[in-house]
Parts: structure tokens; sequence; C-alpha cells
């Protein structure tokens, strides 16, 4: 055979060989993609058009990163590359989206091809759509650790997850809340209606359960009519009674079931951590037996494992009922337990008394006289402080009237707004009655909101708020300096004064830190347009700083305490007339 020949064969070999190859580039099921040593596509086979929707001519040239969906984490980006850099090679999951938009998950495998030279010369990927697997590995999962009826997390679910509350609680020195649930009389519904009814309570109940606790925590359904609640990052007691009454409230209420009407009480135990163990299985074990405390007192209660804080728990809970109890004795004319008093605000030039702020005060017909700083905070929790806030702004201006007709003119009154208040839809058509029922001008009434009220939705604030300047409401930021203000927001708002919060009145005439903040606030309003009112004004000391500071009102016990209204008419007029800088 000659040297011609065996060539011919040897060329004849090699492009059967190259055949075969481009054969199995276009045949094969998976997709491939080939980029140069810049990662620049040079080649793609029909599988990848029919998996991606891209034919060749609209990525040649581009970069494969033209298909990612953003959805990989960062670190998978970050191994890929370090893979192909030490290992010539890759292998894993990546999150790309097709032409058409739609996002899939892929099992991609990278080599790289270098040169006699050793260096890159190509990249070639080839992967294939796994997301059908990965949604079936998903529904699994959530077999494996959610309940099949409610939907909630299960008991191998709560145990890890309680596992990694408790190791973060443990680092960050935080008390984490665990609260055993134990619907009463539940098996009566099983017994007498069966248990189709009886797993449809249950899943109305797991729904209001969830709708009870904050996002943040954990709702597990652990067997039977048995749950269990996670509160993560708990502050003190009080707030565990708070979110205890409320799942009481929600989860005594009836249940229509069918053409059933169904009650069904919780009876909850309460656990916390550190306090009451530093486990899982321990804290479980002494909610259950706080459960079990709660359903001996009668049932459709709640009990602490530790009797120190189940008495400040019962104590808040006793509060609650009272108060309940007076809001249902409140009406616009009426208000058996409650009263208004009024505190002076004095301008710190002329020394005149310009403003009043309506202050709610609760007198107990047993406990006695109950603080603002806790009856508030129980009105908050509950929702029973838009009731509550109604009533005050009504009498407010119904008082308003009264000083009025008895000669106290150029006074003007400031009433606080809730969130829950602030929020309502026909909140400027109320002040506009409230205005025409009493005959006041929209320039006597001001209206405060807190600092950390006005920053929880600033777009919703400015809108709100500008409705109310526009009809000539008076408007101040109240506690300004405890919350999280944006300055960009608090430039757009259509306010007229700023308050500096008390804490740092205190101590303004020694303590530098203190003395700054009130400078620069009271710089920063009045750049703005704004007045200060300070208020916690208790000693001279405090009074000289801050007029020097340039303050511009006053309000605190150095010149009055809060009064009711039966007194504060006469002491205003008194006062006003014969008025001195302050």
């Amino acid at each position: 055979m000659t040297q011609h020949t065996e060539l011919t064969e040897a060329n004849h070999c090699e492009i059967e060989r190259l055949r075969l190859l481009a054969r199995v580039f276009e045949c094969t099921s998976e997709a491939v993609v080939i980029t140069d040593a810049g990662n620049r596509i040079l080649e793609v086979n029909p599988a990848f058009t029919r998996m991606t929707g891209y034919a060749l001519a609209e990525v040649v040239g581009q970069d494969p990163r033209i298909m990612s969906s953003g959805d990989t984490p960062r670190s998978t980006i970050e191994s890929l590359w370090r893979g192909l850099k030490e290992k010539g090679a890759w292998e894993g999951e990546v999150w790309d989206r097709r032409k058409d938009g739609s996002v899939y998950v892929k099992l991609l495998r990278i080599s790289v091809a270098y040169g006699q030279d050793g260096q890159v010369e190509n990249y070639i990927a080839n992967f294939h759509d796994i997301s059908e697997r990965k949604k079936a590995e998903d529904r699994l999962h959530h077999m494996a650790h959610h309940d099949p009826l409610t939907g909630l997390s299960n008991r191998a679910s709560l145990e890890a997850q309680m596992k990694r509350a408790l190791a973060g609680a443990k680092r960050d020195g935080s008390t984490v809340g665990v609260m055993l649930i134990d619907m009463d009389n539940f098996k009566q519904v099983n017994d007498t209606l069966g248990h189709n009814v009886g797993d449809e309570l249950l899943i109305q109940i797991a729904h209001r359960l969830v709708e009870s606790v904050r996002g943040s925590d954990l709702v597990s359904r652990i067997g039977g009519d048995e749950f269990v609640v996670i509160l993560h990052h708990i502050d003190n007691v009080m707030s565990i009674g708070g979110i205890a009454s409320k799942i009481l409230r929600n989860l005594g209420a009836s249940y229509s079931v069918g053409k059933h009407m169904l009650y069904s009480t919780p009876s909850i135990g309460v656990a916390l951590f550190p306090a009451d163990g530093v486990d899982a299985e321990t804290l479980i074990r002494n909610a259950d037996s706080a459960m079990y405390h709660a359903k001996s007192q009668g049932r459709n209660n709640f009990q602490f494992f530790t009797a120190c804080m189940n008495e400040a728990a019962q104590e808040r809970l006793k509060l609650e009922v009272a108060l309940r109890q007076a809001m249902e004795g409140l009406s616009l004319y009426s208000a058996p337990q409650f009263h208004l008093c009024f505190q002076p605000q004095l301008d710190t030039a002329t020394g005149r008394i310009v403003g009043l702020e309506a202050l709610a005060r609760w007198v107990h017909p047993e406990m006695g006289n109950i603080p603002p700083v806790i009856f508030i905070k129980i009105a908050e929790e509950t929702g029973l402080i838009q009731p509550l806030g109604d009533w005050v702004f009504w009498e407010a201006c119904r008082k308003l009237r009264e000083f009025k007709d008895a000669g106290m003119s150029d006074v003007r009154v400031a009433v606080n707004l809730s969130t829950q208040q602030l929020r309502h839809e026909y909140l400027p058509v109320v002040i506009r009655g409230a205005l025409a029922c009493y005959d006041l001008a929209a320039g006597d009434l001001e209206l405060e909101i807190t600092e950390s009220t006005a920053m929880q939705n600033p777009q919703a604030t400015i809108e709100i708020l500008q409705q109310l300047h526009d009809l000539g409401i008076v408007l101040a930021i109240d506690d300004f300096g405890t919350g999280y203000s944006s300055l960009a927001y608090l430039k757009q708002l259509p306010i007229n004064r700023l308050k500096l919060d008390q804490s740092f009145v205190r101590d303004v005439s020694f303590d530098k830190d203190d003395s700054a903040i009130c400078s620069a606030t009271i710089v920063l309003g009045h750049n703005l347009g704004l007045e200060l009112v300070a208020e916690g004004v208790e000693t001279e000391a405090q009074r000289d700083h801050l007029k020097g500071l340039g303050c511009d009102l006053f309000q605190g016990f150095l010149y009055c305490k809060p009064l009711p209204a039966e007194t504060i008419c006469d002491f205003v007029l008194n006062w006003n007339r014969n008025p001195s800088p302050l």
C-alpha cells in the first residue's frame, strides 16, 4: 500500500470520526454550549435551542450570562469559577431563564479544554432541565416536614427549627417563648359530628393561629388538637401576655363548619428560654405542664411555667379585661372611667401659654389610677386604641369649645393620633366634621403623631398629612429623636412642629451628648421652618439650656403638671394676664 493510499484512508477515517462526533453533538438530548477562552458562545446544539428557545444566531458571541435568571446564589457562581480554575471542571445546579422568560433549574457540567501551550482554549458545557425533579423533591420535603391536614410544620420540623432558634437566642442573649396550645373539648366534636367536621375545624384553628402571631414566629401542629408556637426575640412577659390574649380571643370565637356553629377554646401553657429550659425537649415539657395547669384553672386561659412570670402575665390580662369593660361604657359624650387632662405649652419669647396637649387618664373604680404608659400599650396591642383615640379626639374638641366660650382664646389644643387613626381613610372627613360640630377653626387644632408612626409607611403618611395640612391643621412629630427618621422623608412631611423627646431633655443641662442632640435637632428644625417644642422641662437648668439653644416652646412640670378640664381654663387665663419671657 502506497503512502498516498494510507494517507487517504487516514483522512477518510478522520472525516468519519468527525461526522460521528457531529452526529452526537446534534442528536444528544442534553444541551451543549461551547465558548471560547473569553467565555463567548461559539456553538450550541439543537437540544440547547429546544431547551432555552434561543437559536445559535441569537447567542453566538454572547456571554452565557445573558440567560441568567439572577436566582443562582453568588456562592454557587464563585464555586463554579473556582472549580474551573483549580480542577478544570465543575458540576452543580444553576437557575436560568428561557427566551420566553420562564425560569428553570438545570444540572450543569462544565469542562475546560486546554491548548498545547496549557492555556484555556474553550469551555464546554452540557446541561439538562431538572425542574420537575426539583419540584418532586420539594413536594417530598414538604410532606416530610409539614402536617398534611393543616399545612403547618410537623413535630420533626418543629424540633429542627427550635434547635436553630435556641442556638440563635443563645448567641445574641435573647428570649424565646414556647407556647403549647390544646383545644378544650375538641374530642366531643369528633365523637358527635365525625372526623370530617373535626378536620375542617382544625384547619380553621390553624389558620386563626397563624394570623394571631407575628410573621417571624413558628406555628406547628404536633398531633391531634395540640399546637406549638415558637415566639422569637421576646421583649418582656407583657408582650407574651398580649400575644396569648390575642390567641385566646381569636381561637375562642365561634367557628362555622358546614351547617354547624362550633365552639372550642384554647388552654395555653408558656415556657421561656433560658429561664425554663435550655433545650427543646425541656421547654416543650414545661410548656405542657403549664398548659395542664391552665386546664385545671378552668380552661380558656394561659399559664406560665414560672410562677413570678405567671403573676405578671395574669396582671396584664386583668388590665386588658378591665380596659375592655371600661371601653364598653365609652361614647362621644360619656366616659365613666376616662377623662382628659391638659398640659400647657409656653412660648419662650413671650411666656404666654399658646397650646394645651390633651392627655387621656384612666381611673378604675377598684385599681385606681392606671398609668398611661401601661394602658396605652395594652390598647395598642388589643386594637382598642382606635375607639379610645376617637373618644380623646372628640372630647378634646368638645372641651376646646367650652374653653373658648369661657374666654380662653388663641390657645391651640394638641391631640395625639395613633397609627390606626392615621391610616383611617375617612380621617380628614371626621376632622372636618368635628370642627364643624363644635364651630372650631382648623388652626385651633394640633395633631401629633410619633416619629415611629410616621416612619412605618412614610409615603402613606405624607399623603394623609398633606390632606390634613391643606385643611389648615397644625401638625407635629412627637418623641422626635427616639425613632429612625429618614431626613429625606422628614423634609417632605408637611409638619409645623418637632417635639424633643423628654429622654433627651432630662439630662440636657449636663450631658454633652443630649445637649448635642437637642442642639442639632433645633438647628435642623429651624432650617426646615419648624417650631421646636421641648417636652418634660422640669428644672430651671433645663429651661435655661434649651432656651440658649433656641427652643421655641416649653412643656413640663416646671410650669404646670397636666390639669383636669375643670381647672385648666382658669389656670391659663390667670397665667396669660401677666406673662413674661421665660
